[in-house]
Formats: structure tokens, sequence, C-alpha cells
């Protein structure tokens, strides 16, 4: 057997380390943008409506109904892709009451807790998935707006991958971090 020797399997490593890290750092630039950017226009978008059918209420005396239905689907629709942000900068709800009791099971914790969300994404990858193919099948729209619900619930399989792609992303940099601290010390 052909084995290579130590510093060219280290120099490997090293490339290949820096080439996920690389790799998930423009997912990260890919996944931040749209992010923000959807995030920006869709509430803009239900203020604005909400805006025009505050106005069209009190001074023509003329509700839009179309408007509710509009923010509606615009609230859930912030609620799920926030999740990939709060999981980018750290903030997804935790109790941390054991952490502050048993500070040394932090990182078990936060491991597991990590562990958690990639099931979490891969089941609403699959379920939402599932439920666009139903809704596709059964052809329903929204009461007012007429928007196929395919569209809409395509937001769970969308939400999970990129749950799942930010958990890998915040693991990479545990893992690196802690890494990096080891070969410190």
């Amino acid at each position: 057997m052909l084995e290579l020797p130590l510093f060219v399997s280290k120099l490997f490593k090293i490339k290949k380390k820096f080439m996920i890290g690389k790799i998930l750092k423009v997912i990260d630039k890919v996944l931040t943008f749209f992010e923000e950017w959807t995030l920006f226009i869709t509430v803009m978008v239900a203020l604005l409506s909400l805006f025009v059918n505050v106005v069209m209420r009190y001074i023509f005396n003329y509700s839009l109904s179309w408007s509710e239905e509009l923010v509606r689907e615009v609230i859930i629709y912030t609620t799920l892709i926030g999740c990939s942000a709060a999981i980018k900068n750290r903030s997804m709800i935790k109790i941390d009451a054991v952490v502050q009791l048993v500070p040394g099971l932090k990182k078990p914790l936060t491991y597991f807790s990590h562990l958690m969300t990639i099931i979490f994404s891969g089941m609403m990858i699959y379920y939402g998935w599932k439920m666009v193919l139903l809704q596709i099948m059964t052809s329903q729209k929204t009461i007012i707006l007429q928007i196929p619900l395919a569209y809409l619930y395509s937001i769970l399989p969308v939400m999970g991958i990129m749950m799942l792609l930010r958990t890998i992303h915040v693991l990479h940099q545990d893992y690196t971090e802690a890494h990096d601290k080891k070969q410190q010390a």
C-alpha cells in the first residue's frame, strides 16, 4: 500500500479545511443576501398594503379585503425565513438554566442543539415537500388573492434547506474554533 508522506497528508487536510470554510462562507453570503432582501421587500409590501388599507378605511370608509390576507402570508413567510437568520445570529430560543448550573455541559448541549436543529430541518424538508406535492395535486388557492397554496407551502422545504445549511455552517465554526483552541494550547 502506497502512503503519502506526513507533510503531504497534512497539506491536503489543511486545503480541505479551507475549501469547506470557503464554500460555507459563499453559501452564507448568498443566504444572507436572500434573507435580507426578501424580508425587506415582503415587509415593505405588507406595510404599504396596511397603510393603504387604513387610509381607505378611515378616509373613504372602504376596506380592502385582500390586504389582511397578504399581511397574514407575509407574517408566516417572515417567521419561517427568520428561523434561518436566527441560526446565523445564534439567537434561537433556548433554555440555558442547565448551562448556568453546570457550565461544563455547554459544548455538549450546544452540539445536541445543533443535532436537533438538523433533525428538525430534515423533517421540514421532507414533510414540507410532501405538503407542496399535496397542494399541487389538490390545486387549492387562497380565498381572496387566489394564490396557489403550493407557492405558499414551498417555503417549508426552502426554510428547511436554509436552516440545514446555516446549522452546518455554525457547526463548522464551532468545530474550527474548538480545534484552533486545542492547537494553541
